[in-house]
């Protein structure tokens, strides 16, 4: 095979290697002659291309930091469908302008729980967030500035993706971010980003993170429901930089507008 096929075959099997057994910050535990007997590439075109062991995991690094995972880098169908069929269940929310915010409260509600038990449970995202929580070891050098610039790269991706979708469902829902916070909505979502990573690192010292919860209503939603950290840590976030749009108003043309336009969004 090509010099440039041994190259990514080594560099996914060692990701995957990493993947599974967690990342350390000197990747001892990765061995390159394992990595290309997984790889099934010949060890003279390796050796070519990596003359010294220590320039392979370099590359392994700076492959990890760009987060090209599809569990970091792609957008979560299931997570969307999630959100949408909250607010189908919800439509009635949208009459009132506080609910609107409440019903924003109700999405962090269900989905911050979701979001904090996937990354948890992600052997990507775990290497990726301890990739970040690393990085400061990382002697000064060449290879920590292309560390940085990749993970900053991968994160730029990650966050713009988010509040695009943030944008969207706010306009969907007739709520805006509040003038006066001075936050746009990559602000937002980097927060987002923050509070649910934070929660992640303390999930195993921590388990009830994930495990407790209690009976409130801390948002003004029309009744009480069952409240996780997770969801009360996004959604005083959401509340606390959105408002109802004052221009939005919703009759029942505008309700069922908004129910075909997110009943289109399901279908494949």
């Amino acid at each position: 095979m090509s010099d440039t096929e041994t190259e990514r075959r080594m560099l996914d099997t060692a990701k995957q290697m990493v993947h599974e057994s967690g990342l350390t910050v000197s990747l001892e535990h990765i061995g390159l002659e394992d990595v290309i007997r997984d790889a099934g590439v010949s060890r003279s075109a390796v050796y070519r291309r990596w003359p010294y062991k220590d320039l392979f995991f370099s590359d392994l690094i700076k492959e990890l930091a760009r987060g090209s995972d599809p569990a970091i880098s792609g957008s979560n169908p299931e997570a969307l469908a999630a959100v949408r069929r909250i607010v189908l269940d919800r439509l009635d929310w949208l009459r009132v302008p506080e609910q609107r915010v409440a019903l924003a409260a109700e999405v962090a509600r269900q989905g911050a729980l979701r979001e904090v038990e996937t990354f948890h449970e992600s052997p990507q995202w775990r290497t990726y967030l301890a990739l970040h929580a690393t990085f400061l070891s990382l002697p000064e050098g060449e290879l920590r500035d292309e560390v940085q610039s990749a993970l900053t790269a991968s994160e730029r991706g990650v966050r713009a993706r988010l509040a695009e979708t943030y944008e969207r469902m706010s306009a969907l829902l007739g709520i805006r971010l509040r003038a006066e916070s001075g936050a746009s909505f990559e602000t937002l979502a980097g927060l987002a980003n923050a509070v649910i990573r934070g929660l992640v690192i303390m999930v195993p010292s921590t388990p009830g993170i994930i495990t407790e919860t209690a009976p409130a209503n801390p948002f003004g939603a029309p009744e009480e429901a069952e409240w996780s950290q997770p969801g009360l840590g996004l959604g005083s976030l959401f509340t606390a930089l959105v408002e109802p749009d004052p221009e939005a108003v919703f009759d029942d043309a505008r309700i069922e507008e908004v129910r075909r336009t997110l009943l289109a969004e399901e279908r494949p």
